[in-house]
C-alpha cells in the first residue's frame, strides 16, 4: 500500500460507514468500513455507487446469517444465536400448537445461553451464594448490575431486568401453552431477541468503554486521526479539536494549547 486517505464518511441505519481510497503498487480500491471491505476502483469507478453496493451486500450477509447485528457482540453470544437462529428456522415451517411450543423451547434455551456465556462468580456481591445456572432471572440480575453499574446507568439497568423477566415469562409460557399460536411463537421469538440485543450491546459497551468525547463541544464524532508531526491523535468531526492520544510512548506538544481528550 502506497496511500490511503479516507474521503466520505456516511452514517446509514444508525451504522458508520467510511470509504477509504486506497492506493497499492498494482492498483486502487475503495475500501469501505462496518464491516470492511475491498472494492477494485476498475470494477466499481463510482464512489457513492460502491458505498451503496455495499450497503446492500452487507445487509443481504446478515440477514442470511439472522438474528441480531454485529454490534450485539455475535461472537460472544454465539451460542444463544444458535437455538434462536433454529427457532426462527422452526417457526417458518410451524403449523401445530406442539410446533409453537418447540419455538418457545428452543427460544429458553437460547436464553439460557446468554447467562452461561455472560455470567460469572465475580458478580455475585460477597456473603451471597451464586444462583443456580439455571436460575436465568437472578442470574441476568447481577449480569445486569455488573453491565450498567452506577447511579447514571440505573434506567439502563433497569430495563435489562425487565426485559429478562418478562421475556423469561413469555418464553415459559409458551413453551407449555397447549393451544399456543403463531402468534405466541413468534412473540416469543422477538422477546428473546430482544433480551439479546439488549445484553449484547450492554456486554460490548462493557468492554469498550464509553466512547470518546470531544471536551469542546461534547460531540461523540472522534476518530482516530494524526497530528502533524505523524503522532496518532484524534479528531473532533464536529468542531475540528484535535488532541493526541494518551499512550505511554507519547511524545508531548511543546504547545500548551492543544487541548486534551479525556
Amino acid at each position: 500500500m502506497k496511500h490511503a486517505e479516507r474521503v466520505a464518511t456516511e452514517t446509514i441505519f444508525g451504522r458508520r460507514h467510511e470509504v477509504w481510497d486506497v492506493h497499492t503498487d498494482k492498483t486502487r480500491w475503495w475500501v469501505i468500513t462496518q464491516p470492511t471491505n475491498l472494492y477494485s476502483q476498475k470494477l466499481f469507478p463510482s464512489m457513492d455507487y460502491t458505498l451503496s453496493f455495499h450497503v446492500g451486500l452487507m445487509a443481504r450477509v446478515e440477514a442470511a446469517e439472522r438474528g441480531p447485528g454485529l454490534g450485539t457482540n455475535r461472537k460472544k453470544l454465539a451460542a444463544a444465536l444458535r437455538p434462536w437462529a433454529q427457532a426462527a428456522d422452526a417457526l417458518d415451517t410451524a403449523n401445530e400448537a406442539e410446533d409453537f411450543q418447540a419455538v418457545g423451547m428452543r427460544c429458553r434455551e437460547s436464553l439460557l445461553q446468554v447467562v452461561r456465556a455472560l455470567a460469572d462468580d465475580k458478580m455475585v456481591p460477597a456473603g451471597r451464594d451464586a444462583p443456580k445456572l439455571g436460575d436465568f432471572v437472578h442470574w441476568t440480575e447481577l449480569v445486569a448490575d455488573h453491565l450498567a453499574a452506577g447511579s447514571s446507568a440505573a434506567e439502563v439497568r433497569g430495563y435489562l431486568k425487565a426485559l429478562a423477566r418478562s421475556a423469561w415469562q413469555l418464553v415459559n409460557w409458551v413453551t407449555h401453552a397447549s393451544n399456543a399460536t403463531p402468534s405466541d411463537a413468534s412473540l416469543a421469538l422477538t422477546a428473546t431477541e430482544a433480551v439479546i440485543v439488549a445484553f449484547g450491546t450492554a456486554s460490548r459497551r462493557n468492554e469498550t468503554g464509553r466512547p470518546d468525547r470531544c471536551p469542546r463541544c461534547r460531540s461523540y464524532a472522534v476518530v482516530p486521526d494524526d497530528d502533524e508531526d505523524g503522532r496518532p491523535a484524534v479528531l473532533c468531526e464536529s468542531c475540528g479539536l484535535r488532541g493526541e492520544l494518551e499512550t505511554e510512548d507519547a511524545v508531548p506538544k511543546s504547545s500548551s494549547s492543544v487541548e486534551r481528550f479525556p
